[in-house]
């Protein structure tokens, strides 16, 4: 019984530095949510005049564009998924790459090919483990992503839309990134960047149902749109990974909550049993005092006679 009673123990300590560890982890989660939310709420009014902007030009102008005209049978397709660099967040990486599953296959039923770049360690290994073709990779931020890693992932995108499809390059740039809605959802979303749609975009910055001014292009339209190209991306993909960074964080609070509770109940449990089998030894040391008093009781009674 004692053994059981050691192996108790050595489990209650080993749970209860586990928690230790889930609880620090919790809290320094929580403490980064609250930045990562401020920072989505900086750059969001920034990405949404810039569509404004964009849209003003596409609908003041004929010019065709690939920022905002359709290819006529689009054949290729960029998928940009945001995961993370880390685990114990939960099902937050799982739920972005299968949803950027559901969008490959869509795309492909479409008759598109697809070329898949990806932000984060959880896809990357995801991907290479399936023997999957990655385009090309970033990781290292994801928790604390800047606009430099955005301009840097935006780079090879912007080359692959205004790179001719036969020459390999694509006719449409979807993203995949995780949507923060509050600290207990976050719900992963794809959209299209790119070709924008003049419709989604007036929506998205204010301006459906708004007239909007004429304008003179100096020195055109298309010029003026080859400088908002890389901006409109570069600011749509910052703001994709503000928000997935406050869904990781979110998610690894929430996880790292539900884990120290776990641990919690478990020493609870543990300390019950621990508490029994110590109840159970004392018994039998009692029990086997009496017994070995009764019998020397006995044998004394025995020699007398």
């Amino acid at each position: 019984m004692g053994a059981q009673l050691r192996v108790y123990k050595r489990r209650i300590r080993s749970v209860t530095a586990t928690k230790k560890i889930t609880k620090a982890m919790e809290m320094i989660s929580a403490s980064r949510i609250v930045k990562a939310q401020r920072q989505v709420a900086a750059s969001t009014p920034y990405a949404t005049e810039l569509t404004r902007a964009v849209t003003a030009v596409a609908t003041g102008s004929n010019t065709k564009h690939p920022l905002t005209t359709e290819a006529e049978a689009p054949a290729r397709a960029a998928v940009l998924l945001l995961t993370s660099d880390r685990g114990l967040a939960g099902g937050y990486s799982s739920n972005a790459i299968k949803a950027a599953d559901r969008l490959t296959e869509r795309l492909r039923g479409e008759g598109k090919e697809v070329d898949t770049y990806i932000v984060g360690r959880k896809g990357v290994a995801y991907y290479n483990f399936r023997e999957r073709k990655i385009a090309d990779s970033w990781t290292g931020f994801t928790d604390r992503p800047s606009y430099a890693d955005a301009k840097a992932i935006a780079a090879p995108l912007i080359e692959a839309v205004s790179t001719e499809t036969a020459e390999g390059g694509v006719d449409e740039l979807h993203i995949i990134y995780t949507e923060f809605v509050s600290m207990m959802t976050q719900n992963p979303v794809e959209n299209r960047m790119l070709p924008l749609s003049l419709e989604e975009a007036a929506e998205e910055s204010g301006t459906k149902g708004e007239i909007l001014p004429l304008f003179d292009f100096e020195p055109s339209a298309e010029d003026v749109l080859d400088a908002l190209l890389p901006r409109y991306v570069e600011s749509r993909i910052y703001n994709a990974l503000l928000q997935a960074a406050a869904s990781e964080h979110a998610a690894r609070r929430r996880a790292m909550k539900a884990a120290t509770d776990n641990a919690g109940e478990l020493v609870k449990s543990l300390t019950r049993l621990a508490n029994a089998a110590r109840q159970a030894e004392i018994t039998q040391e009692i029990s086997e005092i009496v017994g070995g008093a009764s019998a020397l009781a006995d044998a004394t009674a025995g020699s007398d006679k």
